[in-house]
């Protein structure tokens, strides 16, 4: 916000800073930045960099589209496809019935009333989804 970073050129720049944010370790060294030259960041800043966050591992998953909703998620996977099927098979049946495929989308049920609950839990299952496709198999295979 301009409240944060008064200078429009200045926020420019740190806003092509944020598009090239890949690894945790990068995003969390932009805060420490951040923090640094212009104080403790507001919640926009960091909601902002969570997004990110949860954005740099959809990539890591191949999910195209994660939209997370009072009653749980929604998930897309590029061209349909996942990593390592066996190990989504496995997150499926560990979930107890709260997930499930249909029409090549993984559907989560969850209790996320608030924005908050939804950004955390976005960021949990994304950060899972990662994980397991990066110990998948270099193939990629549908759903």
């Amino acid at each position: 916000p301009e409240s944060y970073v008064a200078d429009l050129d200045v926020r420019m720049s740190l806003y092509r800073k944020i598009s090239a944010l890949r690894t945790k370790v990068e995003i969390e060294g932009f805060a420490a930045e951040l923090i640094d030259r212009f104080g403790e960041l507001p919640g926009e800043v960091a909601t902002l960099l969570r997004l990110i966050r949860i954005k740099s591992l959809c990539g890591i998953a191949g999910i195209s589209r994660l939209d997370g909703g009072p009653k749980g998620a929604t998930i897309e996977f590029r061209n349909g496809e996942f990593a390592n099927i066996d190990g989504l098979i496995d997150f499926i049946s560990n979930q107890k019935g709260r997930a499930k495929a249909r029409s090549n989308k993984l559907v989560l049920t969850r209790n996320w009333p608030s924005a908050a609950e939804r950004m955390r839990g976005a960021l949990a299952i994304a950060s899972e989804l990662a994980r397991i496709a990066e110990c998948g198999s270099p193939g990629k295979k549908a759903l």
